[in-house]
């Protein structure tokens, strides 16, 4: 019995290595047919996930909207502002978009060869300065009690930023050093030649001041020194003009900005402005004066907006849009594309590739498919919005259910879709 165990054995050790021998002899073989093996099995999980890339898809929160490109008009109240003097050009004292107050100054036209006269006046305040040093008796009370005084405002100066305000303090300034120069003057043994420089600087100083012209704002509002001449043909005043032929005729470029003017002005009312546009889109068809939308600027900032006036032109809609926010991003522009939110929508978002619909009692209802551990079930699910690529869905309540044919048992053992729910995808 022994002898034949051995024997067995023996023989079982003889077939082992012939079996590792041959292994090693075409191992080099095999690893290859290993290999290839593996790489087939990639290639065709590749190719399967390029034919369909996934079979699932998991139930977020998330938000849809129905949007519109579009290209508007842009419609405001503006009164242009223009003096006399237009032709020596404007220094600013409001800056652009900046909120002003009915009757404070906006801005000033240079004076008639102003930049001459100025240079003419420093140079005799320097004289003046050099004369006055050199006087013997200054009466020392009331000229260092001046001196201290325009010391002080031009320590001021330094700190301030408000144009209206600065060019006040210089006006200070050199009205104390006119006073200081006469008491100078006055009482100086070379009193003569002090009040001939004094009265030299107060002849450029008037000529100076005949010639400014300063414009104040006829309203309240936001300044704009771009003005282009369309202030007084888009007016809000009569939205059934503006018609696809008039605006056609204006020959407006879309995203132009309008060029600073350097002769005028204008106050534009910021409390509100519109936005006409044409549109051909069923939501515009549908739509009502009164209705509440979003528009997306081309800043990528959203606004509210409500419809002012809607009238029909062949097969388009003209829809005039009131703005009441985000006037003070327009003023630049006369012609703009935009987008129109018509609704949005935020809830349990789904692709609508993964909602199929079935007929129960005679209504088309609405479900998706979910997958767990290898286990489906048939989500009955109610629409809330929908665009043309995913849906924001919900449960119905029992009472709807009841409604659309469903029976008390059917309705206790119904599944309710939830977030992170995985629902399989249309083929």
């Amino acid at each position: 019995m022994e002898e034949k165990a051995k024997v067995i054995d023996k023989a079982k050790k003889k077939k082992n290595n012939k079996f590792l021998k041959l292994l090693k002899k075409h191992k080099r073989k095999i690893l290859m047919l290993a290999l290839l093996c593996i790489v087939v099995y990639i290639i065709y999980v590749v190719v399967q996930l390029i034919k369909d890339p996934t079979d699932t898809v998991y139930v977020e929160m998330g938000q849809i909207q129905e949007e519109e490109m579009a290209v508007g008009y842009i419609i405001r109240d503006e009164t242009v502002i223009k003096g006399d003097n237009y032709k020596n050009g404007i220094e600013q004292i409001k800056t652009e978009g900046e909120k002003v107050a009915k009757g404070e100054a906006i801005f000033r036209y240079y004076s008639n060869n102003e930049q001459n006269l100025v240079e003419k006046i420093a140079e005799l305040d320097e004289k003046i300065d050099e004369a006055m040093a050199e006087s013997d008796n200054l009466p020392s009370a009331d000229t260092r009690a001046l001196e201290e005084q325009i010391d002080s405002k031009i320590d001021q100066l330094y700190e301030e930023s408000d144009l209206k305000v600065i060019q006040d303090r210089k006006q200070e300034i050199l009205n104390n050093m006119t006073r200081k120069a006469k008491l100078t003057g006055e009482l100086s043994p070379a009193g003569s030649y002090l009040q001939k420089l004094i009265d030299e600087r107060s002849e450029y100083e008037k000529q100076l001041n005949s010639g400014e012209e300063q414009l104040t704002a006829t309203e309240s509002g936001l300044v704009s020194y771009r003005v282009d001449g369309y202030e007084e043909i888009l007016t809000p005043e009569d939205f059934g003009k503006y018609t696809k032929e008039f605006l056609n005729d204006l020959n407006l470029k879309t995203g132009q900005i309008i060029p600073t003017s350097n002769e005028s002005g204008k106050i534009i009312d910021n409390y509100y402005c519109y936005i006409v546009c044409v549109l051909d889109s069923d939501y515009a068809r549908e739509s009502e004066v009164g209705d509440e939308v979003k528009l997306r600027l081309p800043s990528g900032s959203e606004i509210e907006a409500s419809i002012e006036y809607k009238t029909i032109e062949d097969d388009d809609y003209i829809i005039t849009l009131k703005i009441e926010k985000g006037v003070e991003e327009l003023i630049s522009y006369r012609k703009i594309s935009f987008s129109i939110i018509w609704w949005s929508a935020s809830g349990l978002k789904v692709p609508n590739q993964a909602i199929s619909t079935e007929e129960k009692a005679g209504n088309e209802i609405s479900y998706v498919t979910r997958t767990r551990i290898g286990y489906e079930d048939k989500i009955i699910v109610k629409i809330l919005k929908q665009n043309s690529r995913y849906a924001i869905v919900t449960k119905y309540t029992s009472e709807e259910l009841k409604e659309l044919g469903y029976t008390s048992q059917e309705i206790l053992s119904m599944p309710n879709i939830a977030i992170y729910d995985e629902i399989l995808i249309n083929k």
